[in-house]
Formats: structure tokens, C-alpha cells, sequence
């Protein structure tokens, strides 16, 4: 059974973003859930046009060129429903929507 609009909604509300480090940023959702995620995952599933073919969704950034060391240089909120990264590669097209960060989680099990 589908999850209740209101509650998909607090699903993927973030009720606290932290960056923790360069490398590491945790999200409390407003369900109670937490999840961290780490810059290099996060870089690799960049969902910008200039890593993922628009017209097809294959993934242009092969994973293994984004450097092991790759960090977080700032993030700010996009609107109400994302956020942005500035990545030390100099990479900072990419908008992670919010329940795509969620989803991120769920899949990936990092909460």
C-alpha cells in the first residue's frame, strides 16, 4: 500500500541538515528517520545533465573518475525541495531534490 500524501511529505522534509564534515553530512527527516551520507557516494550519482544524459538517463560520470578524495565545499537549500553541492573537483550542477536524497538512503541503507 502507497504511503499517505502527509506522510510522504514528512518523509522527505528534512528537519535538520548538517554537514559534519567535508566528507560526511547527515539528514534528519521530519519522520524521525536519519541518514549520512558520504561525498563520494553522493558525487558519484550526481544527477546533473552533465552526468546523466538527459534524453536516455544513462549515467555520463563514470564513477570511478571521481576522485577518492573528493569533499563537500559548501551546500545551500535549492527552494523548499533541494540542495546544492559546490564539490572540491570544482563540480556544482547538480540538484539533489530532496526525495531523491531520501531515496538515496532507503537504497543504499545509510540511515
Amino acid at each position: 500500500m502507497d504511503a499517505s500524501p502527509q506522510r510522504r511529505r514528512q518523509e522527505i522534509e528534512p528537519a535538520e541538515i548538517s554537514q559534519e564534515s567535508n566528507t560526511q553530512l547527515r539528514i534528519s527527516w521530519a519522520d524521525g528517520r536519519i541518514c549520512h551520507y558520504d561525498s563520494l557516494a553522493l558525487r558519484r550519482v550526481c544527477p546533473c545533465a552533465q552526468c546523466v544524459d538527459e534524453w536516455t538517463g544513462n549515467r555520463i560520470l563514470k564513477p570511478e573518475s571521481v576522485a577518492q578524495e573528493v569533499e563537500i565545499n559548501d551546500l545551500s537549500i535549492v527552494g523548499r525541495y533541494a540542495l546544492n553541492f559546490i564539490w572540491s573537483d570544482g563540480h556544482q550542477t547538480g540538484i539533489y531534490s530532496f526525495e531523491y536524497l531520501r531515496n538515496l538512503c532507503e537504497r543504499d541503507g545509510t540511515g
